[in-house]
C-alpha cells in the first residue's frame, strides 16, 4: 500500500522540490520508501512521486518509479493475481527482475495497453506515464477501493492518492464547491466524481482517464461497471448451487488477500461478513489468525462479546479493545487532517482506533465491507419493501397521500422517529421512481440545505440517479444494491477504512471486494439475498458451514457509536465553539439563524440521532474548514 502522486505543468513553472512536498505529505500511507521523477520536455514539466509501505517484496527491487522501456509508474494498492500474469507475460519472453506486483501491472500494460486491467484482480489507483507518446494515464480499481483524485485548471493538472497534496502545489486554486458541499451535508460525504473544491474530481471507480500532454485533451472512460452486470438475465439455478459457487469464490478471494511478505490479521466485529472472512481463512490454515476488535461501554452500541464468541469458537488469537468517551474525544481533533475532504461518518472514530490497535500486530488488516451492498444486509431494504408494499395496497390514494401527510408530520401527532419516518415516505411520494428511496437516507434534504447555505447550490447529479439505467431483471432490491454499491459503500465505507488504516500506514484489504463476487452476486435473484425479511440469506447459508447458527443468529448492529450520547456531554463544547454565530458570520456560508433554529431543536431533543448527525456534519465541515481554508 502506497500513496501517489504527481503533475503536468504546462507553463512549466513547476520544481522537483514541488513534486517532493506533494508526495511527503503522503508519508503515512508509504513510510518505508520514496522516488520522485521530473522531467521537462516540449510540452510541460512532468512530475510522478510515490511512497511506498514495504508489503510484496521487501527489497529495493519493488521501488517506485519503476521504468520499463518508454513506460514510467507510480501506484497504490494490490493486484493478488500478479502471479498467474507474471506466468503469461513469461510467455510473451517478459523478465523480470522482482517480486512485486508493481513491475508485472508495468509490463503487463506494456504488452496489452489498457486491456491490461481487465486481468487485475485487485485494489489499484495506477499512473502510468509513456515518454513515446507523452500521454500520462490514471486508472482506479473497479469497486474504488483505493482513492483518486484529480485538479485541471489553467495549465495545471494535479493527481494524487488525497487532497492533501494538492495543497502544497503553489497554483491549486481552494474554491468551495457549493453543489458538492450540498451532497455533503445531504449524506455527511461526497459522491464521487464530485469534490469539495471546484475543478476538482474523484476519478470514478472503474473508470481510467487519459492525459495527452500534446494536446492537452483529458479524456475520462469506463473500463467496468456492476451495473452491467446486474442488468443480465439472473441465474437459473438452484439455491444450493448458487451457495456451493458462492463458497467456492469466496475461498479464492480470501486466499488472494493473505499473499504477503508481512503479518495479516482480521477486522472482526461478529456479524456475518467479518466472521465469514475470519472462519474461512482459519479454515484453511493451521496457524492462529490474528483477529482484532473494537468495544463500546455504551449498550446498544457493543459488538465486542458477539466478536470474543466467533473468535474463540475459530480459536484465533483475538485482541479486544474498548473506545472510551476520552479516547473518541481525543480522536476527532485529527479528523479534518485523515480526511481532507468534509466527511461526517462518526464510526471513522472506532476505525481509527482498530486500525492503530491492529498496526502494533500487523501491518495488514482484512476488512469485510462490501457484503451488505452485495447480498442485501441492511435493514433499509426491508424497510424500503415495507413502504413498497403499503404504496401498492393502501386504499387511500397517491394524492390523498400527499395531501394528508404534511398534516400528519406538522400536527405533531407522531413522535420523533416514526413522524421522520412517514415525513420520508411523504418525499418519496413526491419522486416518480422507486429507487428515490434510497435518496432518503438523507438526514437533511435540498429543501432544508437550501436554508442552510447562504448561497444556493447547484444540484449535481451523482450515482444515486441512474435508476432508468437499470433494466427489467432488476427488482426493486437488486436497484437499490447496485446504486449503493456506487454511491455509499464507495464515497462512505471505502473512504472511511481507507483513511483510517492508512494514517497508521496500514495496509487495508477488502476480501470481499473481489470483483468476481459482485459479478456472481448481481446476476442472482434478490430473494437469495432478501428472502421473507431474512437479510444475507445466502451468505448466511456458506457462514454456517463454518459457524454455528446459534453463534450467529443475532440482530444486525452496524458499526455505529453512541454520537448522542457523547454530544451531551464532552462534545458540547464542540457544538458552542463551531457553531458560534459570529464565527460563522465571518465565513458567509451558513444561515445563522437556521443553525441557530437547528442548535435549539438539539437543545430541546438531545436524544434525536437526527438533529445529533445533522450537527455533526456541520461540526466537521468546520473543522475541515480551520484545517484546510
Amino acid at each position: 500500500m502506497c500513496g501517489i502522486a504527481g503533475f503536468i505543468d504546462f507553463n512549466k513553472n513547476s520544481s522537483k522540490n514541488t513534486l517532493e512536498k506533494m508526495t511527503d505529505v503522503l508519508h503515512h500511507r508509504g513510510p518505508n520508501d520514496s522516488g520522485y521523477s521530473f522531467n521537462t520536455n516540449n510540452y510541460a514539466s512532468i512530475g510522478l512521486g510515490h511512497r511506498r509501505l514495504s508489503v510484496l517484496d521487501l527489497s529495493t527491487h519493488g521501488h517506485q518509479p519503476m521504468c520499463h522501456d518508454n513506460l514510467e509508474i507510480v501506484y497504490n494498492g494490490e493486484v493478488y493475481n500478479f502471479k498467474e500474469i507474471k506466468e503469461e507475460l513469461k510467455q510473451y519472453n517478459y523478465t523480470f527482475e522482482s517480486d512485486s506486483d508493481t513491475e508485472v501491472i508495468l509490463k503487463a500494460y506494456h504488452k496489452w495497453g489498457i486491456k491490461a486491467v481487465d486481468k487485475f484482480n485487485g485494489m489499484f489507483a495506477i499512473s502510468i506515464y509513456n515518454k513515446q507518446t507523452d500521454n500520462l494515464i490514471l486508472i482506479r480499481d473497479r469497486a474504488g477501493v483505493k482513492p483518486l483524485y484529480w485538479y485541471w485548471k489553467d495549465n495545471h493538472f494535479l493527481f494524487s492518492s488525497e487532497l492533501k497534496s494538492f495543497h502544497k502545489y503553489p497554483s491549486f486554486d481552494k474554491v468551495i464547491n457549493t453543489g458538492s458541499l450540498s451532497l455533503y451535508l445531504q449524506y455527511g460525504y461526497i459522491l464521487q466524481p464530485h469534490c469539495i473544491f471546484e475543478n476538482t474530481y474523484m476519478l470514478e471507480s472503474g473508470h481510467y482517464l487519459e492525459v495527452d500532454v500534446r494536446s492537452k485533451k483529458v479524456i475520462n472512460k469506463k473500463y467496468w461497471d456492476v451495473i452491467d452486470f446486474y442488468n443480465k438475465p439472473k441465474f437459473d439455478i438452484s439455491k444450493k448451487e448458487a451457495t456451493d459457487k458462492l463458497d467456492d469464490l469466496l475461498k479464492s478471494s480470501f486466499n488472494y488477500r493473505m499473499v504477503s511478505d508481512v503479518p495479516v490479521g482480521v477486522f472482526l466485529s461478529g456479524g456475518y461478513d467479518s466472521s465469514a472472512v475470519a472462519a474461512i481463512i482459519q479454515s484453511q490454515q493451521t496457524t492462529k489468525l490474528k483477529t482484532f476488535t473494537i468495544g463500546f461501554h455504551e449498550r446498544g452500541f457493543d459488538e465486542a462479546p458477539y466478536a470474543k464468541e466467533v473468535a474463540k469458537h475459530l480459536g484465533t488469537e483475538h485482541t479486544e479493545y474498548y473506545c472510551t468517551q476520552k479516547e473518541a474525544i481525543d480522536i476527532i481533533p485529527t479528523l479534518s487532517e485523515i480526511y481532507d475532504e468534509p466527511f461526517a461518518d462518526a464510526s471513522a472514530i472506532p476505525t481509527i482506533l482498530v486500525s492503530k490497535i491492529a498496526k502494533k500486530d500487523v501491518t495488514v488488516a482484512l476488512s469485510a465491507d462490501g457484503g451488505d451492498e452485495a447480498f442485501a444486509g441492511y435493514s433499509k431494504y426491508i424497510r424500503s419493501l415495507k413502504y413498497m408494499e403499503f404504496l401498492e395496497k393502501s386504499p387511500i390514494t397517491k394524492i390523498a397521500l400527499k395531501a394528508l401527510l404534511p398534516i400528519v408530520i406538522n400536527s405533531n401527532m407522531l413522535k420523533d422517529a416514526k413522524s421522520k419516518q412517514v415525513e420520508r415516505l411523504y418525499e418519496t411520494l413526491q419522486k416518480k421512481d422507486n429507487e428515490s428511496i434510497l435518496k432518503l437516507m438523507r438526514y437533511l434534504n435540498e429543501a432544508k440545505i437550501n436554508k442552510l447555505l447562504i448561497r444556493n447550490p447547484i444540484n449535481l447529479t451523482t450515482y444515486f440517479d441512474i435508476e432508468n439505467e437499470l433494466n427489467n431483471a432488476n427488482d426493486v432490491i437488486n436497484k437499490m444494491l447496485a446504486i449503493d454499491y456506487k454511491t455509499y459503500m464507495v464515497d462512505d465505507v471505502l473512504t472511511k477504512v481507507d483513511r483510517a488504516a492508512m494514517s497508521v500506514s496500514l495496509e487495508g484489504r477488502e476480501p470481499l471486494l473481489d470483483y468476481r463476487i459482485i459479478e456472481f452476486a448481481a446476476q442472482l435473484p434478490s430473494n437469495y439475498k432478501l428472502n421473507n425479511g431474512n437479510t444475507k440469506d445466502i451468505l448466511k447459508d456458506v457462514v454456517h458451514r463454518y459457524l454455528p447458527k446459534e453463534i450467529m443468529d443475532r440482530p444486525k448492529m452496524g458499526f455505529g457509536v453512541p454520537l448522542h450520547d457523547w454530544f451531551k456531554d464532552e462534545l458540547k463544547e464542540y457544538v458552542d465553539y463551531y457553531l458560534d454565530t459570529s464565527r460563522l458570520t465571518k465565513e458567509n456560508i451558513f444561515n445563522t439563524i437556521e443553525i441557530e433554529k437547528l442548535k435549539q431543536e438539539y437543545i430541546k431533543n438531545p436524544s434525536d440521532q437526527n438533529i445529533a448527525q445533522s450537527i455533526w456534519k456541520i461540526i466537521m465541515f468546520e473543522m475541515w474548514y480551520d484545517k484546510w481554508m
